[in-house]
């Protein structure tokens, strides 16, 4: 965080050297400097009159003239900006305490309190501000805080609608979703993920608003709902001139020049401000499942009592075009203390989705539908969003595909790390370092020092990737969730990082899932591996009896297109077509539409699962056709 603050104020810095930067800083510097030191800068008292000087243009004893009643400029200038500011002060804060505040909270948490921030915005933005602003200064009189802080109120939605798209975007980022994984809690998240990413809107509404509140307070000063004369206000004195001006034209020239340059210095400065503070280059809770028996049969027998992580005839529904739509269906599987077990399929077959679904991180508007996702004899889904964000992190972690986006880009590798630390074990500072730091070592990184004090966009891949290792080991979980870990990576670090899960995974004992579509890693990781297609589970069973002898069309295609698989002066296998669009899966077999060994039968009705080995399950009805002595180059879809 320290370094961070001084990132940004080296910044700043940078920033304020800019000729018209540091100019419209010093005006705004001297405003209110002015404003302060009134009493030291001037010998007049405002409300003291010079009947000799009427109406009198600059002179040595009044620089800036007299007004109508022989009253020193100058004098009202420097004490009226203190009304002027602090009265658009007031009306600032009040934006930024209604408007960010509930256009950040709405963007961040979405469903119904984001529903109802948009209501209560838009009936807002129709409301039109000045007259409702009369009809408070009618009721609240000479109260100018009260009337300040209900033009607050009504100038807030603008910023609040702002505000909110920008949390909407940053909730959708990789690191805000790794952060939810990593068990930090939503106001952590909040505070120092979101809210610096929102800074840079938020500052530039801040200055023009600034601006705004100035000439809103000038007009009503001029209208004569302001300070009380003889108070000195800019807009009462814009007023008292605009009623002489034909017998002295000057009288308008100070404040409305004091106003407008200083409603264009807080316009320059808030543009500057935003290009120092930009950075550098989701989770809406689950409705009530409700539960209800299936009818089609589970892909693998029931999991033994001493699984670990167990999902049985799970569904997930998203929000589409017309409801809701199913993108993983009935899919049960288990992963056994210790042991590594692989999600195999393209992509779009659902392997991300299940792996949200056991954090309980299903996405925006979805749900899951019906089944039981159940951990260490704990069911998931009767657990409140308390103790679920306590599993995440601590017993259950995740790493992602994309490991650089899955790190803020605000925080080093090591303030990233040590987060998770002090979240999960607390401190001392120097305590929460030095663990952090063999965390680095321990996921292989040799300089771990060095590695700490890079940011994301400082580190390569395979870096970034140990860092993100680090990071789920900050907890010690018992069950690592690795969502495609190494296909960002070259074959080098590829096998560099499999390595060291297969380490990790010796040296601590813990579970991995491990998503992947590439046969390789699933080979070198995985003793058991799940098959998944357009939202099922086709095939399961034990690794060698796959790779040998493919039950499922689908997994012998996958197979067959393997480089390794690829017989010399052939065309490699390649499976045609794409997987269906979760609204448009065939009734029958979802693969029937790409498979050479499509038969009538297989379009009819959905395939029944059959165990076609001891242990190993498909859904297929040519399961003894489906792969080897060439059938697997036939299933592939190639001529």
């Amino acid at each position: 965080m320290r370094r961070l603050l001084k990132r940004r104020a080296a910044g700043l810095r940078g920033a304020v050297r800019r000729p018209l930067t540091a100019l419209a800083a010093g005006y705004l510097v001297l405003l209110a400097l002015g404003a302060v030191l009134a009493p030291v800068l001037t010998p007049y008292d405002p409300a003291s009159t010079d009947l000799d000087a009427v109406l009198s243009g600059p002179t040595a004893a009044h620089p800036l003239g007299t007004d109508g009643l022989g009253r020193d400029v100058a004098a009202r200038l420097l004490y009226g900006g203190r009304i002027s500011l602090a009265d658009a002060a007031v009306a600032v804060l009040t934006v930024l305490a209604v408007g960010a505040g509930t256009g950040v909270a709405a963007g961040f948490l979405g469903g119904l309190p984001d529903r109802v921030f948009t209501w209560v915005t838009d009936v807002m933005l129709a409301v039109p501000v000045l007259v409702t602003l009369l009809v408070v200064l009618a009721v609240a009189g000479d109260h100018r805080i009260a009337v300040m802080v209900a033009l607050g109120v009504l100038m807030s939605p603008g910023l609040a609608r702002l505000v909110r798209g920008a949390a909407l975007t940053v909730r959708n980022e990789p690191y805000i979703a790794a952060a939810r994984v990593s068990g930090l809690p939503d106001r952590h998240i909040l505070v120092r993920h979101v809210l610096p990413r929102v800074a840079g809107p938020v500052i530039v509404q801040t200055s023009l608003l600034s601006g705004g509140a100035l000439l809103i307070d000038a007009g009503l000063g001029y209208l004569g709902f302001g300070a009380r004369p003889p108070t000195p206000a800019w807009g009462s004195m814009i007023a008292e001139a605009s009623s002489v001006i034909g017998r002295q034209p000057w009288l308008l020239v100070p404040p409305g020049t004091v106003l407008a340059l200083a409603i264009l210095a807080f316009g320059v400065l808030g543009d500057t401000v935003r290009d120092a503070a930009a950075a550098p280059a989701e989770r809406v809770p689950s409705p009530p499942r409700h539960r209800h028996r299936t009818t089609a049969a589970p892909i693998v027998p029931d999991a033994p009592s001493t699984a670990l992580l167990s999902l049985r005839d799970v569904s997930v529904g998203l929000p589409g075009g017309h409801g809701t739509t199913t993108v993983v269906e009935n899919l049960t599987l288990h992963v056994d203390r210790g042991e590594t077990v692989g999600l195999v399929g393209e992509s779009g077959c659902g392997k991300s989705v299940t792996a949200r679904a056991v954090l309980g991180l299903v996405p925006a508007g979805g749900r899951i539908t019906s089944g039981t996702v159940r951990f260490d004899g704990l069911d998931l889904a009767a657990l409140d969003p308390g103790a679920l964000r306590a599993l995440r992190g601590r017993r259950i972690a995740m790493i992602s595909q994309d490991p650089i986006a899955s790190l803020d880009p605000l925080w080093t590798a090591g303030e990233q790390v040590g987060e998770l630390v002090r979240r999960h074990h607390g401190g001392t500072r120097a305590a929460v370092r030095a663990r952090a730091l063999d965390l680095l070592r321990t996921a292989g990184l040799p300089e771990p020092e060095r590695a700490a004090a890079r940011y994301p966009h400082e580190l390569s891949g395979g870096m970034a990737q140990r860092v993100g290792i680090a990071m789920a080991l900050a907890g010690e979980p018992d069950l690592l969730i690795a969502d495609e870990p190494t296909t960002a990576l070259d074959v080098t670090v590829q096998a560099a990082i499999l390595a060291l899960l297969r380490r990790l995974q010796a040296e601590r004992g813990m579970a991995i899932l491990l998503i992947s579509h590439d046969w390789d890693v699933i080979a070198a990781m995985c003793r058991r591996a799940y098959v998944m297609y357009a939202g099922q589970a086709v095939e399961a069973g034990p690794l060698p009896d796959m790779l040998e002898r493919p039950r499922h069309p689908y997994t012998a295609g996958l197979l067959g297109a393997m480089p390794q698989r690829a017989r010399p002066f052939e065309r490699l296998a390649a499976i045609l077509g794409t997987v269906p669009d979760p609204a448009h899966r065939p009734a029958g077999c979802r693969f029937a539409p790409r498979c050479r060994l499509v038969t009538a039968g297989c379009r009819e009705a959905p395939i029944p699962v059959v165990e076609a080995a001891p242990g190993h399950r498909t859904r297929c009805v040519h399961h003894e056709h489906a792969g080897g002595d060439g059938h697997d180059r036939a299933a592939a879809g190639n001529p």
